[in-house]
């Protein structure tokens, strides 16, 4: 779950075992909260992968309009599409790991003590930093997004042409 990795990622975790972790969670704030930013979830990958898709498609446009194998494209417009999206979501990153974590800073700038929804992230957010705050950790979301990516990329590229040419080379013999 998302909320058990975040929480044992936090600076200063009390949490040494993700069992400590699940318990304590479970304990005190219920089932509920395994699954407090999993409507955030599902909203951010709908905007990820559009991005992600179309910057592909627009870049592989660009770098290789034949659409031959060429794994160096495949690579550079996969890395760059990760990206693009990764920086493009990056705010509705921030509030699920908001939501999540509830963290004690912003948990102190919010009246009710408790963030829940994706509204409620939105506005505390920016009551805790203002607009850049929807950008933290841009930097290291776009390095982690970029490999992945290009790799994912690359193999779907790879397969694809691999079962291209034997199909062709099927009928060919036929």
């Amino acid at each position: 779950s998302q909320v058990v990795k975040q929480r044992m990622q936090m600076y200063n975790s009390p949490y040494q075992r993700v069992t400590d972790c699940v318990r304590a969670v479970w304990r005190n704030e219920g089932a509920g909260a395994f699954y407090r930013s999993y409507t955030t979830q599902l909203t951010m990958n709908i905007p990820f992968q559009a991005i992600h898709f179309m910057t592909y498609e627009f870049l592989q446009e660009q770098l290789n309009p034949h659409r031959q194998y060429n794994p160096g494209s495949h690579v550079v417009s996969g890395a760059c599409a990760g990206a693009v999206a990764a920086a493009a979501t990056t705010p509705l990153d921030v509030c699920k790991t908001l939501l999540n974590t509830q963290e004690s800073l912003a948990l102190s700038s919010n009246i009710s003590g408790h963030i829940t929804g994706m509204a409620n992230a939105f506005r505390t957010v920016y009551q805790v930093g203002g607009v850049t705050a929807y950008f933290r950790g841009v930097q290291a979301r776009v390095i982690y997004q970029m490999p992945s990516t290009a790799i994912a990329w690359s193999v779907y590229e790879f397969f694809k042409y691999i079962l291209t040419k034997r199909q062709e080379e099927r009928r060919a013999g036929k």
